[in-house]
C-alpha cells in the first residue's frame, strides 16, 4: 500500500503553472488574445491526451466521471487552463469595450466579459473541490492545496471588484495576500518565495483600490489592511488554514542551501528579487561566484585565474538579459509589474536591473585588470630603465613590441566599462560612489597614456611620447581631486574589491611617469639633439628596384643632386681638336637596279672596331641587332 500511495501522489503547483503560461504566451505584454488562443489549444491537447473528447460527428460520447481513483495531474491542469482561458477571454472583452470603435455595443461586451469571468470562477471552484478531495486522501500536499485556494480567492475577488462589491472583494483579496505572505516566509526555495511575492504584488493595488472605494482613511497601508482582513476572514474562506500552514513540507539539508539565494545588499539595504526567472539566473551567478572564490583560494596561475571569470560573466550576462526583458515588458504594458505594491522609497525592477549591470561591469573590470597584470608579469623586463636603453645592449633588453599595444587595448575596455558604470542611476544617486568611479576613470586614462607613450618610444617618436606623459600628469591631478571629494571610498570597502585604488598606487604611477619622462628626454637628445623636424640628418633610402633600374637606365646623379638643393661642381672644359663637319650632299634618286649594281661589298671589320664594341656588341646580340 505504501508504494502505491507514493506512486499516486500528485504534485500540482497551480501558481507556478499559471505564472509560466502567462509569462511565455503573451500576458507579459498584456496580450490577452494570444493567451486565450494558447489556452484553447492547450486544453484541446489535454482533452485528447486524457481521451475526454465527446466523439466525432453526431455520435455523442459521454465522458467518464472523474473520481479520486482515476484523477491525474493532467485533469487538474485541464481545469486550471479552462479557468485561465475564460479569465483571459473576459479581460479581452473588457479591453474591447473600452475602445472608441465599440462604444455602441460596450454594454454588451461588458456583460459578456462578466459571464466569462463567472465561468472562470466556476472552473476554479471545480479545481478547488478536486484538490480538497486529493488532500483528504493524502495525495496532494498542503502547499499545493493552499496554492489552489489562493488562485480561487484571487479570481473570485477580482470578479467581485468588477461588480463593485468592494467589501467582499477586499475580504477575498486580503485573505489571499495574507496566505501568500505566510507561504513566502516558509518557502523552501528562493524561486517559490519570489513566486509568492510576485502574486502578492499583483493584487496589492486592487486591495488599495477596494479600501479607497470603501472610504478607509489609511487605504495606502496595504499590510495593515491585510492583517485586519486576514484575522477576521481567513478561517471562513480557507477552512483549516492553520493546520495547512503547519503541515507545509520544508526542504532541509544541502538541497535547501543550494536552492536558497543569498541576500543581495546595496548600501546596507536588501535588493528585492520578485521574479522567479530572475531568481534562477541569480542562483547561477551565486554558484559561479562560489567557484571563483574557491579557485582564488587555491592560488592558481594568472592565466587560469583570468579564464575563471568566464562562467561568472556568462551568468551575469544572462541575468542582465532577463532583467532587461522584465523592464521592457513593464514599459510596454504600462503596468508597474513587481513594483506595484511598493512604496515611493522602495526599489523596483529598474533598480534590480541597474544593480545587475553594475555587478557585470565590476566583474568585467576585475577580469581586465587581472589580464593586464598577467601580461606585465610575464614580460621579461623589470623596469623602464632597461625598457628604453639605447646603445649596443638595447636589443637585448627590449620588450616585445606587441606588449604595450595589447595593454593599451585592454585599458580601453576598462575605460569603456567605467564610463558605462558612471551612467548608471545607482551610481549617480550615490555621491561617494560617483567620485570613486570618476577617480578610477582618470587613473585608468593616466595609465593608458603611460603605456601609449611607451609604444611611441621604440619608433623614435619622442615628442608624441612626452606629450602623452604630460596628459597623464593632468589625469593624475584629476584622480587626486576626485579622491579628495569623499571621505571614504566605497569600492575599496566592498567585497569583492574589483579596482583597488589608494594614494600609494597613485604615487607609484606618478613616479613611473617622471622616470619615463626623463628617459624619453635623454633618448631624444641622444637621437637628434632634441630637434622636432629631423630632415637634414635624415638618411635617404634607395627606392624600390633601384639596383635593377641602374643596369638599364642611365642615372643622372648631378641632376638628382641639383633637385635636392645641393651644389654640383662643374667639370673643367677639356680642349679638343676641331672637328670638320662636311656639308651634307644632296641625295639623288636611283632606281632599284642601279642600287643593286652599285652596292659595295661588305667590308671586313678591323680589330680596333671589335675591341671598341665590348659590352654593347654583346647586348646588341640579345636585342636582335646585327
Amino acid at each position: 500500500m505504501s508504494k502505491e500511495s507514493q506512486q499516486s501522489v500528485i504534485v500540482f503547483a497551480a501558481l507556478q503553472l499559471a505564472n509560466e503560461q502567462r509569462s511565455a504566451y503573451g500576458l507579459r505584454y498584456n496580450d490577452f488574445t494570444r493567451y486565450r488562443k494558447h489556452c484553447a489549444n492547450r486544453t484541446h491537447r489535454l482533452r485528447s491526451t486524457l481521451k475526454m473528447t465527446h466523439g466525432k460527428g453526431r455520435d455523442f460520447k459521454k465522458l467518464p466521471p472523474i473520481t479520486t481513483e482515476n484523477i491525474k495531474d493532467l485533469h487538474l491542469q485541464l481545469l486550471l487552463l479552462e479557468a485561465e482561458r475564460a479569465w483571459a477571454y473576459s479581460q479581452d472583452l473588457s479591453e474591447q469595450a473600452l475602445q472608441p470603435n465599440n462604444a455602441s455595443n460596450a454594454s454588451t461586451l461588458r456583460h459578456s466579459a462578466t459571464g466569462r469571468f463567472r465561468r472562470a470562477v466556476h472552473w476554479a471552484t471545480q479545481l478547488l473541490s478536486h484538490a480538497q478531495t486529493l488532500h483528504s486522501s493524502n495525495r496532494l500536499s498542503s502547499e499545493n492545496l493552499l496554492q489552489v485556494y489562493v488562485y480561487t480567492l484571487i479570481l473570485n475577488g477580482r470578479l467581485l471588484r468588477s461588480k463593485d462589491e468592494f467589501e467582499d472583494a477586499l475580504a477575498q483579496l486580503g485573505v489571499a495576500r495574507g496566505v501568500l505572505d505566510v507561504l513566502s516566509q516558509k518557502a523552501a526555495t528562493s524561486r517559490t518565495q519570489a513566486l509568492y511575492v510576485l502574486f502578492g504584488d499583483e493584487i496589492g493595488p486592487e486591495i488599495r483600490y477596494c479600501a479607497h472605494e470603501m472610504g478607509r482613511e489609511r487605504a495606502y497601508d496595504i499590510d495593515a489592511i491585510v492583517d485586519e482582513v486576514t484575522n477576521s476572514n481567513r478561517e471562513q474562506l480557507v477552512p483549516g488554514c492553520d493546520e495547512l500552514l503547519k503541515g507545509l513540507d520544508v526542504t532541509t539539508g544541502a538541497e535547501k542551501e543550494r536552492k536558497r539565494l543569498s541576500e543581495l545588499l546595496w548600501e546596507g539595504q536588501p535588493v528585492p528579487v520578485r521574479n522567479p526567472e530572475l531568481v534562477d539566473v541569480l542562483l547561477k551567478v551565486q554558484e559561479a561566484e562560489a567557484r571563483l572564490d574557491g579557485e582564488k583560494n587555491e592560488k592558481k596561475s594568472s592565466k587560469k585565474g583570468v579564464a575563471a571569470y568566464d562562467s561568472i560573466l556568462l551568468a551575469l550576462s544572462d541575468a542582465e538579459e532577463v532583467a532587461r526583458k522584465l523592464v521592457e515588458a513593464q514599459q510596454i504594458s504600462g503596468s508597474t509589474s513587481s513594483g506595484a505594491a511598493l512604496g515611493s522609497g522602495e526599489r523596483d525592477i529598474h533598480f534590480v536591473h541597474a544593480y545587475i549591470v553594475y555587478q557585470l561591469l565590476s566583474r568585467r573590470i576585475q577580469r581586465d585588470l587581472l589580464l593586464v597584470s598577467a601580461l606585465l608579469t610575464t614580460s621579461s623586463t623589470s623596469g623602464p630603465t632597461k625598457r628604453h636603453q639605447t646603445g649596443k645592449n638595447a636589443k637585448a633588453d627590449q620588450v616585445d613590441s606587441r606588449l604595450y599595444p595589447a595593454v593599451v587595448k585592454i585599458l580601453d575596455t576598462v575605460l569603456q566599462s567605467l564610463d558605462q558604470m558612471r551612467t548608471l542611476s545607482i551610481v549617480d544617486d550615490s555621491p561617494d560612489l560617483a567620485s570613486a568611479v570618476d577617480a578610477r576613470i582618470s587613473f585608468t586614462k593616466a595609465r593608458r597614456c603611460l603605456f601609449l607613450a611607451r609604444c611611441y618610444s621604440p619608433v623614435k617618436r619622442y615628442a608624441e611620447a612626452l606629450t602623452l606623459i604630460q596628459h597623464a600628469n593632468i589625469h593624475i591631478r584629476e584622480t587626486l581631486s576626485s579622491l579628495s571629494l569623499s571621505a571614504s571610498d566605497p569600492i575599496n570597502t566592498t567585497t569583492p574589491t574589483y579596482f583597488s585604488l589608494t594614494s600609494e598606487t597613485v604615487n607609484d604611477l606618478e613616479v613611473s611617469l617622471s622616470s619615463d619622462s626623463l628617459i624619453f628626454k635623454r633618448a631624444w637628445f641622444t637621437h637628434n639633439g632634441g630637434a622636432v623636424n629631423d630632415v637634414e640628418g635624415q638618411k635617404f633610402e634607395k627606392p624600390l628596384f633601384f639596383n635593377i633600374a641602374l643596369n638599364y637606365v642611365e642615372l643622372d646623379m648631378d641632376k638628382l643632386a641639383t633637385r635636392a638643393g645641393k651644389q654640383v661642381e662643374q667639370p673643367q672644359a677639356v680642349e679638343t681638336a676641331p672637328v670638320h663637319v662636311l656639308a651634307p650632299q644632296p641625295v639623288k634618286q636611283v632606281t632599284k637596279a642601279k642600287v643593286e649594281e652599285a652596292r659595295p661589298e661588305t667590308p671586313t671589320l678591323e680589330p680596333a672596331a671589335v675591341a671598341r664594341g665590348g659590352l654593347s656588341s654583346l647586348l646588341g646580340g640579345w636585342w636582335g641587332r646585327s
